[in-house]
């Protein structure tokens, strides 16, 4: 009888070790991926045949006619000038999200995805207000990068892990993802990550007073805004577009 009663106090140990250890584990992981608030689930934000949930960025109900679709893929012509209004924006607003897409480019090819951009008729375009996730023909392109003007940056703003990077040959598919929670930001290419930054500290708000964005005041300040996708006068490709949003 006692050692029946040994036997099983020793087991009774062991199962709440395991518990411990596994319970140890799991937040760990759960910290290591800054995702620390709830994710709701995944939406589509393109359903692969129309610009339903999309519009022209400040041009409200106005037909939007530099964007198609074709084949399941949301295609900018890249008929727009930069600058003259050609982006395409989300009717909702987000404000903490995980986002992923797959993309290419033209060769030679420009384009980006905005967040939190907001819509009024001060600014001229979107990158007045949101931050942006540069896409681009990295080898391509017709005049000389800086690096924070390569795919993948957290443009004008934080430069990628190049050691991460692999971005895949003109005309291919690549896929990305950004995370923004509370200001914590991740920019993922191809199953890496290669950005990672927290908004509105000190460290950045000095980057953005002393370089592309001093003056421009309201760049990355709202909380909550716009997903776009830019019309940088290049045709560009997208699809499987969805989001789902952390609380």
């Amino acid at each position: 009888m006692k050692t029946t009663y040994v036997l099983t106090m020793a087991l009774a140990g062991a199962f709440l070790t395991y518990a411990s250890v596994s319970e140890t584990n799991t937040v760990r992981k759960t910290t290591a991926t800054n995702i620390s608030t709830p994710a709701g689930k995944w939406v589509k934000l393109f359903d692969g045949k129309s610009l339903t949930g999309w519009h022209g960025y400040n041009k409200g109900d106005k037909k939007v006619g530099n964007w198609i679709v074709e084949d399941g893929s949301l295609i900018c012509l890249g008929a727009a000038a930069h600058d003259t209004g050609g982006d395409l924006a989300t009717d909702k607003d987000y404000d903490n999200f995980e986002l992923e897409w797959e993309w290419k480019l033209g060769k030679g090819g420009n384009s980006g995805v905005m967040y939190h951009v907001v819509e009024q008729a001060k600014y001229k375009g979107p990158y007045e207000t949101g931050p942006e996730y540069q896409l681009i023909d990295d080898i391509g392109f017709p005049s000389k990068l800086e690096e924070w003007q390569k795919t993948g940056a957290d443009y004008a703003m934080n430069l990628t892990n190049n050691s991460q990077k692999v971005l895949k040959p003109i005309g291919e598919w690549n896929s990305s993802r950004i995370v923004f929670n509370k200001g914590h930001v991740e920019h993922w290419l191809n199953g890496k990550k290669i950005v990672e930054f927290q908004a509105w500290t000190s460290d950045w708000e000095k980057k953005k007073k002393e370089g592309k964005w001093k003056d421009y005041p309201d760049y990355g300040s709202a909380k909550t805004g716009k997903i776009v996708f830019q019309d940088h006068a290049a045709k560009a490709w997208f699809k499987n577009i969805r989001i789902r949003e952390l609380k």
